[in-house]
């Protein structure tokens, strides 16, 4: 009985979000926000290329970086945190580009921004333009005849990630990545994602976390562990770095080689 009880609440819940999302449908990004941060990038890019994408309401900027070597192993879309940019110094930039390094394509997506005092609950709303921006990076991956893809979001990124998978089930994504996700109001992803990932028994899901994480991650963390195992959602598996705060500063380089193995034994499991 308590599993259909919590069942019916993540349906009501997912409920009340949708119709939340749809009567605030004319919500956009702050555009000059992104331009003004696309040309400070642009002047000061040492890694990889600046290139735009598009989508049918948007063009936005993108960071992109070819791996070396020739052994090539994929490629990594980084979906940056609440109100930063794709070349954000905590997490984000030390993977973009760090992992080519290790022979991953990466490409670091600029998502839907506000104002600098905007909290969570405000981005609600942004959320109906984080599918197609999403989409638009794994469709330039695939013209590249890239097939194994891993989304990889950190703290509301992650929910953006989510959100994108409870949408679009593209066969090119093999691997979702969690880094310190599960911050504040907008954790209605664990509502319907999930459901929705048991559908996709194919997709490899990693929840990354620090050991000085903020507690509010570690709260969700637990409910994903809980939710994923009793849906028998079998690839799950979690990873712990030591001493990293949400922000992994000073631990950005261990993000970077743990994620590397743990990508690397995925991809040779599966």
């Amino acid at each position: 009985m308590k599993h259909y009880q919590g069942l019916i609440k993540y349906f009501l819940i997912f409920i009340f979000v949708g119709v939340s999302l749809s009567i605030q449908a004319g919500s956009k990004s702050d555009l000059a926000k992104e331009k003004r941060w696309e040309t400070q990038i642009a002047d000061s890019l040492l890694v990889g290329e600046a290139i735009k994408l598009k989508t049918k309401d948007a063009e936005f900027l993108a960071l992109y970086a070819e791996p070396e070597g020739e052994k090539v192993k994929g490629a990594v879309i980084m979906i940056h945190g609440i109100g930063v940019h794709p070349a954000w110094p905590d997490v984000i930039n030390p993977l973009r580009i760090q992992l080519p390094e290790m022979g991953w394509h990466t490409l670091s997506i600029q998502m839907p921004v506000l104002a600098n005092e905007a909290s969570d609950k405000d981005y609600v709303p942004l959320f109906q333009e984080v599918p197609s921006r999403i989409q638009a990076g794994v469709d330039f991956l695939k013209r590249k005849s890239i097939k194994n893809i891993v989304i990889a979001g950190h703290s509301l990124g992650a929910t953006m990630a989510s959100y994108y998978l409870a949408t679009k089930h593209d066969a090119a994504v093999k691997t979702y990545v969690i880094i310190s996700g599960g911050m504040g109001a907008t954790n209605y992803e664990h509502t319907h994602i999930h459901g929705n990932l048991k559908k996709m028994p194919n997709i490899n899901i990693v929840d990354i976390f620090g050991s000085e994480d903020h507690p509010r991650v570690m709260k969700y963390l637990k409910k994903r562990k809980s939710f994923f195992r009793k849906a028998q959602i079998k690839k799950y598996s979690t990873l712990r770095i030591q001493g990293a705060n949400h922000f992994y500063r000073d631990k950005n380089d261990l993000l970077v080689e743990k994620l590397n193995i743990k990508l690397k034994k995925i991809s040779h499991t599966d």
